[in-house]
């Protein structure tokens, strides 16, 4: 009796450290087959895609892009992480989630809250010149995220004073966590020197302002077939305006005063009066026109007046610059 005891007692551990051992496999297994869900979403620059009617109207360069990318957390939560490409250096951008909302109820008609979800998504970060992250956890679930919220995923313009109300000022926009139509926009720029004379030897500048400004002009394809017209002022005078105009070609022989081009701006091509800051100033404009249109149809010149002398659409040597327009 006392062997067969002997016997049985091991048997017994042997099948209870067998049985701990399952257990504990079956745990391990459980977790390592437990798959935490990713997914990532690319936002293109704000050219019209989200909103045809409102597309960015600034200064920032369109070569600007984002990436959110949702993290499922072991808690049920979710990490969300923006990358913001082709920043610029030292300045803060604003990223929020707005939840969607009839516009009908939004004190100015915007399809969504005006006061960010800060539960889900806002953040500040500062541009570096190239690529920044910033990341916010959030108790909402990936699939909630990805499925049922209805909200729009905002970058505003570091470059304006920010306002949650105007769609104009967004650098980014679309729904949040989907995936997005990123149709690409051409884009080309124009260079502009001085006025020298380049059009005509006798239309050269005659005027006390330095002859180190210059200029550029910015043509981006837009949905709906517009564009938008971007005016840079390169070593403009601090506090001294620029009249800054399209004046379609014309036959000088059909013109008042026998110039080549209309002497009235063309204001659904550019026409705004831009502040000089001492450095680079410009102005933005978004013409009904399109791409093609501007930088292939359009014949017309571009002119900058002089700030030091009374404007006159008449008297081409008191144009600083002078060029045909997107050309």
């Amino acid at each position: 009796m006392k062997k067969l005891i002997s016997n049985f007692k091991p048997m017994r551990l042997l099948s209870f450290f067998a049985l701990i051992a399952t257990i504990t496999i079956t745990s391990c297994s459980d977790d390592e087959n437990t798959v935490l869900l990713d997914a990532n979403f690319d936002y293109a620059f704000h050219n019209g895609q989200t909103v045809p009617s409102a597309p960015y109207t600034g200064l920032h360069s369109g070569d600007l892009s984002a990436n959110l990318a949702l993290e499922e957390l072991e808690d049920g939560g979710t990490r969300i992480t923006v990358t913001l490409m082709n920043t610029m250096d030292g300045e803060t951008y604003r990223i929020h989630a707005h939840d969607a909302a009839d516009a009908s109820t939004t004190p100015n008609g915007t399809p969504y809250s005006e006061s960010p979800n800060v539960d889900i998504l806002a953040q500040n970060v500062t541009g570096n010149g190239g690529t920044v992250s910033v990341s916010q956890d959030t108790d909402m679930s990936f699939d909630d995220l990805t499925s049922s919220y209805e909200g729009f995923f905002v970058v505003h313009d570091p470059l304006q004073p920010i306002n949650t109300a105007d769609i104009t000022t967004y650098l980014v926009v679309g729904s949040f966590a989907r995936m997005q139509s990123n149709t690409t926009y051409e884009s080309s720029d124009f260079s502009y020197a001085f006025n020298t004379g380049q059009v005509a030897s006798a239309f050269a500048y005659a005027g006390s302002h330095s002859s180190d400004l210059g200029a550029r002009i910015n043509v981006t394809e837009l949905a709906d077939n517009k564009s938008r017209i971007t005016v840079m002022i390169d070593n403009s005078m601090e506090g001294q305006t620029y009249h800054t105009h399209a004046h379609d070609m014309a036959d000088p022989t059909t013109t008042p005063n026998g110039t080549p081009y209309n002497e009235s701006p063309n204001a659904m091509v550019f026409a705004s009066p831009i502040v000089g800051n001492g450095g680079t100033a410009g102005k933005s404009f978004v013409s009904d026109m399109s791409y093609t249109e501007i930088t292939t149809n359009y014949n017309g010149f571009f002119v900058i007046h002089d700030p030091l002398q009374g404007i006159t659409t008449v008297d081409p040597t008191t144009y600083v610059i002078l060029g045909v327009f997107a050309r």
